[in-house]
């Protein structure tokens, strides 16, 4: 696996350095998880597709309101 060097202020990297530990996990990991997460992920983009045909359906609840409880009714 290639190397990459990344430079950090102090106080960052203390703090993810302790938010690595308590997870037990290290540095290394919590970063390639991350920087994966945001690279790899497909779900936002399907996210934003969803809203968008919402927005385009252009219907109309005419006023229904709903309640938590109706969605259990179903």
């Amino acid at each position: 696996m290639p190397n990459v060097t990344l430079s950090f202020d102090e106080k960052l990297l203390r703090d993810a350095r302790q938010y690595a530990k308590k997870h037990r996990t290290s540095l290394n990991a919590l970063i390639r998880k991350m920087l994966a997460g945001v690279v790899r992920n497909k779900s936002q983009g399907w996210l934003d597709e969803c809203f968008s045909m919402m927005d385009a359906a252009s219907v109309s609840s005419k006023g229904k309101k709903w309640r938590r409880e109706d969605l259990y009714d179903a």
